[in-house]
């Protein structure tokens, strides 16, 4: 066990075998060196040794906990579940066993096993916990149930009235048993009964959480429409923390559905059971007014009574009641904070919630009266005011963030931007006066500086000022080396470059930010949406095999998860897990890794048609089966992940958050028909005899030209709606959601190029079935495919034409879309061979057939059907086209290896001797990225040129 500790498989194999010589039926041992061989890689030896053991169902505790460990590790956690079972059978009492079996029922979602299995339990022994772990068992029956009038009916109601027993047997010790009701009574939508639970003598235990009773009997209030209790109930809460800003919006919503309900308060008696109700905005002005009142006197600043000001003035304004109740000017109230928190970083966002309040034609004079307040002294050589200490740089970057939230810089015009990004930049650098101290791990000051002025080059670059974003990444790299941990720099850096093309970069960047756990599905995005389309394939892989690993270890990390919330009575955290789990299963980004990553394996992997066939059985792929949730997916991305400052109307919307969805659903279904008609490709080459219709059904392989036959339909039905999609000519903002690749795909002429392949495929299917005899029609047809094909090729060849970097007017532009349309090249004529490996495998027999005739006859010669001509010609060409974009490939590697871009950078005067550098390396790494796409491209091609040479007939 300790070399197994240590990770010395080996040496506990060894030891293991030594113990065996001597003891031969030591169970213990033959699973640590199960679990050894587990570990060295020889998976078939250890499952054998194990169900070896498993068969005798052992009960001493070493070889469970072994085999436990062992199982775990092969991903068979419904093994633990026999093992224990058995376990169980032979020791009834074992306290412990059964507690194991619940557990491993637990692991693979066993609920009514679980059910019984903590009823067992607390038979033999009667402890609480145990009672409550089969009526949650109860609980996760209703929530997974299909039918939701069963949960309704029976799963709930049964768990109700387990409950009610402990309750009149007065047997309810601990908080969880109390959250467990709440949770019943609650999903059966008994609001009333469970506002008397939280209450009640019960409500007493709920103390772990701040204002947990308080919490529930609101939520239930609001469940209820109970508006007086919320009324009241909130209005305390605030008397006692004027700064809860949840409690404000329940205040406020209730007033305004009191005053909607023209309620009145009782005459004679208490308001409500919570105490005093406010139901007119009179009241509500002054309940507001006191609490700023009481603010003042407060030891520190409260931003809660000020903003709840500004909200009542938003909804009553929202109303249509504008400033009869004398609430004041939100204009001198946003200064009067502004003065207040200004240099507080959270004010800028506060106030960007009621920047709407303010009237467009006061925008300027309200960023003016902001800036007259701010300590600035003037700096002579630049005659630009700067701070004097943290606090004004606070205050100047607030009221820049708004300039910009008002659209003030968007107005501006080229000139005018280009001298507001110098300002910025000078400020910028001025501001890391202040962080001199700080560790490399904190941010700078003033990193928002240079955030904004990269903003605004890019509004410019946007305008068709090709130099600006150059200087982007520049600022940018910059910026990173003084704040290394600034991952909004990182964020930018990476969308940037990935817009330019170049891969290279993003890779080492990402990789910085430390991506953890869920941001692999959030984030993710933006390194699986480009490695592969800028022919970075190894980066690729590795980028989707990180996402992976994160989608596949949650199975197993949720069910350990919900193993611990049993354990520690967290019975409401386990709905919220199992929903998690769900969110990821179904998650877009999943289902998109999966899709891609299989088929980069098979243009990486596959050659021929053989190791086609290998790797497509090792991903146990198949035509017949689609494994994504289509009508369940979920878009997790995190949209908004870089900071924009950007007004409503150029910010990203709901409705660019639909349409991205939409776009990427489109894509993805295009992508995953097209690995399902590539996957059934090896199924039809297993050679059929030729006329003999009924054996080729008892060989089930025409229901398989059926199977391809349909997908193709549903191809052509995809791609139809992705040309409906693109015809609206979407625009995201700059930093919305990325586009996918369809557009790519389909302007290229890669689209069809794939969909005529798997039509040829069909009938190829048809020729092999039909024989040569009376098929010249179909050889005709086939004759017309293999031209059309070579012409769609070449289109999508001349598509991939021309310099991918070039130098204008001294700056650089460079073509993405030739590199995707090189990526997209390589990937249609990979499925061309795969194809032409089909067409070669049909032919080769016929072939063979014929001149054994011609031996036979001996004949000189046996007319050769067309059929063979029209395809050695195809092949003959396809090796003449992949010669010629080698060809391309290798003078594009001579150009970049040439191009000299350190004059280019040099001759630009604007820029510091400082900016100098950095837009040195930033062109470098372009260059560098666009080197390495073209090699990793070039290299894939050759391996596919010397497939084509092993296919003449």
């Amino acid at each position: 066990a300790d070399y197994l500790d240590n990770g010395n498989n080996k040496m506990a194999i060894q030891q293991a075998d030594k113990l065996l010589k001597k003891h031969k039926d030591l169970h213990c041992a033959k699973v640590l060196k199960a679990i050894g061989l587990q570990r060295t890689g020889k998976q078939d030896e250890a499952y054998a040794l194990a169900q070896e053991v498993a068969a005798l169902e052992p009960t001493d505790d070493n070889s469970l906990q072994a085999l436990t460990i062992l199982y775990r590790e092969m991903h068979r956690p419904e093994l633990v579940t026999k093992l224990y079972e058995a376990a169980v059978k032979k020791v009834p009492n074992s306290e412990e066993y059964h507690s194991h079996l619940f557990m491993a029922y637990a692991r693979v979602g066993e609920y009514k096993k679980m059910q019984q299995a903590g009823m067992a339990l607390y038979k033999i022994v009667p402890k609480n916990p145990y009672y409550f772990w089969s009526v949650m068992s109860l609980i996760m029956q209703s929530i997974s149930a299909q039918d939701e009038n069963l949960s309704k009916t029976m799963f709930l109601p049964l768990a109700e009235r387990m409950v009610e027993k402990m309750v009149k047997e007065d047997k309810i010790e601990a908080e969880a048993e109390v959250e467990l009701y709440y949770m019943i009574l609650e999903r059966l939508e008994k609001y009333k009964e469970a506002l008397d639970v939280v209450r009640g003598k019960l409500g007493e235990k709920l103390t772990s959480e701040l204002q947990s009773r308080e919490n529930k009997c609101m939520a239930m209030y609001k469940k209820l429409r109970r508006w007086p209790e919320c009324n009241a109930l909130s209005r305390r809460l605030l008397l006692k923390n004027s700064d809860d800003w949840q409690f404000y919006i329940t205040y406020f919503d209730s007033v305004f559905q009191l005053i909607d309900e023209s309620w009145t308060p009782p005459a004679e008696e208490e308001h409500c059971v919570e105490g005093e109700v406010h139901c007119s905005v009179e009241q509500a002005v002054e309940f507001i007014e006191e609490r700023i009142t009481e603010e003042s006197k407060s030891s520190r600043p409260l931003r809660g009574p000020y903003l709840a000001k500004l909200e009542l003035i938003r909804r009553l304004r929202h109303r249509g009641c504008n400033d009869g109740y004398k609430l004041g000017d939100p204009e001198e109230l946003m200064f009067q904070y502004f003065k207040k928190f200004g240099d507080k970083p959270c004010c800028f966002t506060d106030l960007k919630v009621f920047v709407d309040l303010l009237p467009p034609s006061q925008y300027t004079k309200f960023i003016q009266q902001l800036l007259e307040v701010i300590p600035l002294s003037g700096a002579a050589e630049n005659e630009v005011a700067l701070p004097g200490d943290i606090k004004a740089l606070q205050q100047h970057l607030c009221v820049v963030q708004l300039s910009r939230l008002l659209g003030i810089y968007h107005a501006m015009d080229k000139k005018e931007k280009l001298t507001v990004v110098r300002e910025l930049m000078f400020r910028y650098r001025h501001g890391l006066e202040f962080g001199k101290s700080c560790l490399k791990t904190e941010l700078q000051f003033s990193d928002y500086y240079c955030l904004l002025a990269v903003h605004l080059l890019l509004d410019l670059w946007l305008e068709g000022e090709e130099a600006a974003v150059w200087q982007c990444l520049t600022l940018l790299e910059e910026g990173l080396a003084h704040s290394p941990s600034n991952a909004q720099f990182k964020l930018l850096l990476i969308r940037i470059y990935c817009r330019l093309g170049a891969f290279e970069p993003v890779a080492e960047l990402y990789s910085s930010l430390d991506a953890k756990h869920i941001q692999h599905d959030t984030i993710g995005y933006l390194l699986t949406r480009y490695a592969e389309s800028l022919g970075h394939y190894a980066a690729a892989s590795q980028s989707c095999n990180f996402a992976l690993r994160f989608f596949h270890s949650n199975q197993k990390d949720t069910s350990e998860y919900i193993i611990q919330a049993y354990k520690y009575g967290a019975f409401e955290k386990i709905p919220e897990f199992i929903a998690f789990r769900n969110r990821l299963n179904s998650s877009l980004h999943f289902a998109q890794v999966r899709t891609e990553r299989m088929l980069l394996d098979l243009l990486l992997e596959a050659n021929i048609s053989t190791s086609l066939e290998e790797s497509i059985k090792s991903m146990s792929l198949s035509p017949e089966e689609d494994d994504i949730p289509w009508k369940d997916l979920r878009d997790n991305r995190d949209l908004t992940v870089l900071f924009n400052w950007d007004p409503k109307d150029r910010d990203i919307s709901e409705e660019h958050r639909k349409l991205s969805l939409e776009e990427e659903t489109l894509w993805l279904r295009i992508r995953s028909l097209t690995l399902r008609l590539v996957s059934g490709l090896p199924t039809l080459s297993h050679t059929v005899q030729p006329k003999n219709s009924e054996k080729a059904a008892e060989n089930g392989i025409s229901s398989r030209i059926d199977t391809i036959r349909a997908l193709l339909q549903q191809l052509e039905a995809a791609v139809d709606s992705g040309k409906k999609f693109l015809e609206q000519k979407i625009q995201y903002p700059v930093l919305g959601p990325p586009p996918t690749r369809m557009a790519g795909f389909l302007s290229s002429g890669s689209c069809q190029c794939q969909t005529s392949l798997f039509y040829l495929v069909s009938d190829i299917y048809e020729l092999d079935t039909n024989g040569l005899e009376d098929s010249a029609e179909i050889q005709e047809r086939i004759g017309n495919s293999f031209k059309s094909l070579v012409e769609r090729l070449t289109d999508l060849f001349n598509k991939c034409k021309g310099d991918l970097i070039e130098v204008r007017d001294g700056t650089l532009k460079t073509h993405p879309n030739l590199l995707e349309n090189l990526v997209f090249f390589v990937e249609t004529i990979s499925i061309a061979l795969w194809v032409s490996s089909y067409c070669d495998g049909v032919l080769r027999p016929f072939k063979s057939n014929l001149q054994k005739k011609k031996k036979k006859k001996k004949e000189s010669s046996v007319a050769m059907p067309p059929v063979f001509t029209h395809f050695l010609d195809y092949v003959t060409e396809l090796q003449t086209l992949t010669s010629n974009v080698i060809d391309h490939i290798k003078r594009l590697e001579i150009f970049l290896t040439a191009l000299k871009l350190e004059e280019l950078s040099l001759r630009d005067t604007l820029l510091l001797q400082e900016e100098k550098k950095f837009t040195k390396t930033v062109q470098g790494k372009v260059q560098s990225s666009y080197h390495h796409s073209i090699q990793e491209i070039g290299e894939l091609l050759k391996k596919r040129l010397d497939t084509i040479k092993k296919l003449k007939i």
